[in-house]
């Protein structure tokens, strides 16, 4: 396996600000922010990308996205919505080979993408 940055936070050798730290999963703020909100969620297991993810996994995953929730809940956003993302690949938009799921939220989607 290549040197993976998020695999480096996990153990501690970047520093992160990280907002959860449980079991199976860390949450750290983006340092690129794309939000007013932008968390990025990460299983602290090395999975390359969604590609990777077996069905043995599902229960993993579907965890991820309850932690999301949660997340989401604390930060103040889920009274009026927030955007959950997963990039996949290269051509996908992945650019950290480490399975992670973005939470954005803070103003409109449409203010997002611009």
């Amino acid at each position: 396996m290549e040197k993976c940055v998020f695999c480096d936070s996990v153990s501690g050798k970047i520093p992160s600000d990280i907002i959860y730290q449980g079991e199976d999963f860390l949450a750290f703020r983006d340092i690129h922010p794309m939000a007013p909100v932008h968390i990025v969620i990460i299983p602290k297991a090395h999975i390359s990308s969604l590609a990777e993810v077996s069905e043995r996994q599902e229960g993993l995953i579907g965890r991820l996205i309850l932690l999301a929730k949660k997340l989401a809940e604390k930060e103040g956003i889920a009274g009026k919505g927030y955007r959950l993302a997963i990039n996949c690949g290269p051509e996908g938009g992945q650019v950290v080979p480490h399975l992670h799921l973005h939470l954005l939220g803070g103003r409109k989607l449409a203010d997002q993408l611009g």
